[in-house]
């Protein structure tokens, strides 16, 4: 998945996204170690991971993406490691405690196969006893809310009409955007599709096991309780055996 543009504006996009939230759910379960933040975009969570103490290393696939990353980290004045791996081929990395895949993108893997793969590299580059933290949109949201568009937004600098449609496959989406960024007094248009992909509580949780993990927790919403048939975003805290 390749965000060209979209990377540019994806930090002022994401700011209802409680990042520290995260940190607090990662951290209640596994409070240091060495952690891998994969598909980590603009690297707002990997500094908020290495701000509370993780020996942090950040991946994506998207160039545009680790360019503004490694920025953010080096204004902060951050040792950050940066890698352009896909979620599904970590290139034999090893040696880390934690393992986390957020903000549902894991939903931009195109297939089965794809997921199950991720889940094995995953389970390869933790420690015995290394835990596991992803995050994907539910059923619901993917069939239901997102069904809801158009959505419009509009900022002083930034706006968006943004149109869904149902993907081929099943409990999928198709994203179809068109951004008007401000720069210099004029607005700037361009376009962007996003195609994203879900899959059952319990089909997630076979894949996990499959792949030698054990599933401490299932939950949804940051509200640390089960998901229920209207819960929107599902968490999952895997362990590996």
């Amino acid at each position: 998945m390749k965000y060209g543009k979209f990377a540019a504006v994806y930090d002022g996009l994401m700011e209802d996204i409680p990042y520290e939230k995260y940190v607090e759910w990662v951290a209640s379960r596994a409070p240091s170690g060495k952690l891998l933040d994969v598909a980590c975009g603009t690297g707002t969570l990997s500094q908020l991971f290495a701000e509370v103490g993780y020996e942090v290393t950040a991946s994506d696939l998207s160039e545009d993406m680790l360019t503004i990353a490694n920025q953010r980290f080096q204004e902060a004045n951050q040792s950050i490691p940066v890698l352009q791996l896909s979620m599904d081929n970590l290139e034999g990395l090893a040696g880390f405690d934690i393992v986390t895949i957020a903000i549902d993108s894991l939903n931009y893997l195109q297939s089965e196969q794809q997921v199950q793969q991720t889940f094995k590299e995953v389970y390869e580059a933790l420690n015995p006893g290394g835990h596991f933290f992803f995050d994907v949109h539910s059923i619901f949201k993917v069939d239901m809310v997102y069904m809801a568009s158009p959505f419009v937004y509009d900022a002083e600098e930034i706006a968006y009409i943004w149109h869904t449609e149902p993907g081929e496959a099943e409990h999928s989406v198709i994203h179809d955007m068109t951004f008007f960024v401000r720069q210099n007094g004029l607005f700037e248009r361009f376009e962007e599709t996003h195609e994203q992909q879900t899959f059952h509580v319990d089909v997630y949780t076979a894949w996990l096991e499959a792949a030698g993990f054990s599933v401490e927790s299932v939950t949804a919403d940051f509200s640390g309780q089960s998901p229920d048939e209207e819960s929107e975003r599902i968490f999952f805290h895997a362990k590996k055996i």
